[in-house]
C-alpha cells in the first residue's frame, strides 16, 4: 500500500517530505527487487515448482512488509522495500502460471485474472495481511499437476487431475500431459536442460521466439500506458487536482484504485468469450482517450490556479511570506502553482474562496496552524482547482479501462503461449521486461 502511506511517510519523516529523490528511491527500489525476483523467479519454477515458488514470495512479502512498519528511518524502508518487491514479481509471474497449469481449460482465462482481482483487493488492506493469507491458504493446495509429471510424479499428478476434471475427461488430460512432457524429454537430450541451454533453445526455436515477441510486448505495454504511475502516486495526483486534505486525498485515491478490482471482475466474465487480444485493443482506447482528457484538465488546472496577492500573503505577519516570493521583482505574476514550486513555500487559500488570491506563504507547521485557524484550506501538493472532480472521474475511468485487458491479459497471454520447457523460462524473461519498464516509468 505504500502509494496510499506516502502521504504520512512525508509526514512521519521531513527528510523524505523535502527532497523528492528520497520519495523516488522508495518507490523504485521496490521495482528494482522485482527484476532481481523476475530472474530467480522463472529458474526457481521449473527447478523447484510453483507452490514453493509461491510460498518463498508470500515470505519475502511478508518480512518486507514488517520492516517497513517497524522502520525508524527511511533507509529501513528502502529495505523493506527491496524484499517486498522481489516477493511481488515472484509471485506475480508464478500465480498466473499455477492457476493455468491447475485449472480446467474452459475457465482458465477468468481463473487467471483473479489472480490481479484479489492481489488489488487485498492489498488495500496491507502486505501482511494479503502475504499471510496466501501463505496459509497455499499450504493446503497442491503443485501444478504439469510441473509434478515433468518430474515423474505421475501418480501424484493423476490424483490431482482427477479432482479438477471430470472422470471422463482425466485419461485425456493425462495423455496431454504425456506427449509435453515427451517432446520436452526429447529437446533435452538434443539440446541440455542447464539454464544456457534452455535459453539457447528458446531462441533458436522460432515458435518460443516468437511467443517471447509477443509476451514482451504487452508486458512493455501494460508498463508504458502508465498504470503505475497512478497507483504509486495516485494520492499525489488527486491532490494536484486540487484536494488538500491527506484523509480525503487518500480516501479518493482508495475509491479509484477500487476500481481496478471492479475492472477485473469484468474481465473474468468476458475474457474466455471476447478473447485476450479484443480485450486488450478496447483497453487500450480506453486508455489513451482518458489519458488526453486528463492532461488537458491538469494543464487547464494548472493555468488556472489562484492568484497569488501581495497583502494576503503579509497577512500572517512578514517572517510568514514564502521567502522567494519576497525576492522577486514582478510578484503580480505569482499563482498558486508558482508559489508550490518555489523552495519550502505553500498556498493558503482565501477565507471567501479558495479560488479568490491567496497567500503565499512559508512551509512551516506554525504558519500553518495559523492559516488553518483561520478556517483556510493549506496547500502544499496542488491547488484549488474547478477542474477536480472531473480529474477525479476520468482518474476512475482511466482505471476501468486498464483492468479488464491491459491490466490482466498480460499475465493471462504469457501463461499460455510457452511450451512447458520453456515456461518458467519464458515467463521470467517476459516478467523481467515489465519490471524494468516499471522503473522507467516510475
Amino acid at each position: 500500500c505504500y502509494f496510499w502511506c506516502l502521504l504520512y511517510i512525508r509526514d512521519d519523516f521531513k527528510s523524505v517530505e523535502r527532497q523528492t529523490w528520497l520519495q523516488e528511491t522508495i518507490v523504485s527500489m521496490a521495482v528494482a527487487g522485482a527484476i532481481v525476483g523476475a530472474a530467480l523467479g522463472g529458474w526457481m519454477n521449473d527447478r523447484f515448482g510453483r507452490r514453493k515458488s509461491i510460498l518463498v514470495a508470500d515470505a519475502l512479502f511478508l518480512i518486507g512488509a514488517i520492516v517497513m512498519a517497524l522502520a525508524p528511518s527511511p533507509g529501513l524502508i528502502i529495505f523493506g522495500r527491496v524484499l517486498v518487491g522481489l516477493g511481488v514479481v515472484m509471485a506475480s509471474m508464478t500465480a498466473p502460471l499455477y492457476i493455468s497449469e491447475a485449472s480446467p481449460a474452459r475457465i482458465r482465462g477468468a481463473l487467471v485474472s483473479t489472480n490481479d482481482n484479489w492481489n488489488l483487493a487485498l492489498d488495500a488492506w496491507g502486505g501482511r495481511i494479503s502475504s499471510s493469507c496466501s501463505f496459509i491458504f497455499m499450504l493446503s493446495l497442491p503443485e501444478s499437476p504439469r510441473w509434478l509429471y515433468r518430474q515423474d510424479n505421475v501418480e501424484e499428478a493423476r490424483a490431482i487431475l482427477e479432482k479438477i476434471y471430470p472422470a471422463d475427461e482425466v485419461e485425456e488430460e493425462m495423455k496431454a500431459l504425456k506427449l509435453s512432457v515427451e517432446a520436452v524429454k526429447a529437446e533435452e537430450i538434443s539440446i541440455g536442460d542447464d539454464f544456457i541451454s534452455k535459453l539457447k533453445g528458446a531462441w533458436g526455436n522460432l515458435v518460443v521466439r516468437r511467443g517471447l515477441y509477443a509476451g514482451i510486448t504487452v508486458q512493455v505495454a501494460q508498463q508504458f500506458v502508465g498504470i503505475n504511475t497512478v497507483m504509486y502516486y495516485s494520492p499525489t495526483l488527486v491532490q494536484l487536482a486540487g484536494f488538500a486534505s491527506n484523509k480525503t486525498a487518500l480516501a479518493l485515491s482508495l475509491i479509484t484504485s477500487g476500481l481496478n478490482a471492479d475492472g477485473s471482475i469484468f474481465s473474468m466474465a468476458f475474457v474466455d468469450r471476447f478473447g485476450r487480444r479484443r480485450l486488450m485493443m478496447i483497453s487500450m482506447f480506453g486508455i489513451i482517450f482518458c489519458l488526453l482528457v486528463l492532461s488537458a484538465v491538469f494543464y487547464e488546472a494548472s493555468s488556472h490556479s489562484p492568484l497569488v496577492n501581495c497583502f494576503e500573503s503579509t497577512h500572517f505577519g512578514a517572517n510568514s511570506t514564502c521567502p522567494s516570493y519576497l525576492k522577486v521583482s514582478d510578484a503580480s505574476s505569482w499563482n498558486c502553482m508558482t508559489c508550490l514550486k518555489a523552495s519550502s513555500c505553500a498556498f493558503c487559500a482565501n477565507g471567501d474562496s479558495k479560488y479568490l488570491p491567496g497567500a503565499c506563504l512559508a512551509a512551516k507547521d506554525a504558519i500553518r496552524g495559523s492559516c488553518r485557524a483561520e478556517r483556510r484550506t493549506w496547500y502544499t501538493n496542488g491547488c484549488p482547482s474547478e477542474f477536480g472532480i472531473v480529474a477525479v472521474l476520468f482518474l476512475g475511468l482511466y482505471i476501468l479501462s486498464y483492468s479488464p485487458g491491459m491490466g490482466t491479459a498480460p499475465w493471462i497471454v504469457n501463461s499460455e503461449i510457452y511450451p512447458l520447457r520453456y515456461r518458467g523460462l519464458g515467463g521470467g524473461i517476459a516478467a523481467i521486461a515489465n519490471w524494468i519498464s516499471n522503473l522507467v516509468v516510475s
